[in-house]
């Protein structure tokens, strides 16, 4: 069972205490996506094992209405990762299955640590996500940010260059491989 935090303002001091990533659930109970969110996905044990080990969630019914306002919540579920500070840095709206959740998650994560500017933890976080979910949505994006955060610590150019081959080779039709394709002129 997940631990649900409740409270926005115990959930941001914890974060900051252990050095976490806030997972924010925006949910309504007639919500037929976050049903199955409940049911499916936030029962899953590898899913219920990694949000209990790796960030602070937080579940916040739509019907919070100063929460839903600050946030801009249009519908229901809605994921949102944010840094220990309370920035967001993620947001999924809709169903999640199981084996797509902690691909999110892990993207989050790299994509706080990232805007951040703690490049390694970056890089760290999106290949613990390749690593273990190469198949997921999330993954032709980690390649690139990956890529990205690579270059932002080292200045090599390679680090792009690397982005498009591994991109283009792995995910050929993604738009991340779209975005890559400057890379090849450097």
């Amino acid at each position: 069972m997940i631990p649900w935090e409740t409270d926005m303002g115990k959930a941001l001091a914890r974060a900051k205490a252990e050095q976490k990533t806030v997972l924010l659930e925006f949910f309504s109970p007639q919500c037929i996506g976050c049903k199955q969110m409940e049911e499916v996905t936030f029962a899953d044990e590898a899913v219920v094992n990694f949000i209990s080990d790796r960030v602070i969630p937080v579940r916040v019914p739509v019907s919070s209405t100063t929460q839903t306002g600050d946030f801009r919540i249009s519908w229901t579920p809605t994921l949102i990762t944010l840094d220990l500070y309370g920035r967001e840095h993620q947001r999924t709206v809709g169903y999640l299955p199981p084996d797509e959740m902690v691909g999110s998650v892990l993207l989050g994560m790299g994509k706080a640590s990232l805007d951040n500017g703690q490049f390694n933890e970056a890089v760290i976080q999106l290949t613990t996500l390749l690593n273990g979910c190469p198949n997921c949505a999330a993954a032709p994006e980690a390649v690139y940010l990956r890529g990205v955060a690579r270059f932002s610590s080292s200045h090599d150019p390679a680090a792009l260059k690397d982005i498009y081959q591994q991109i283009s080779k792995e995910y050929p039709d993604s738009d991340w491989t779209k975005r890559a394709q400057p890379f090849t002129l450097l």
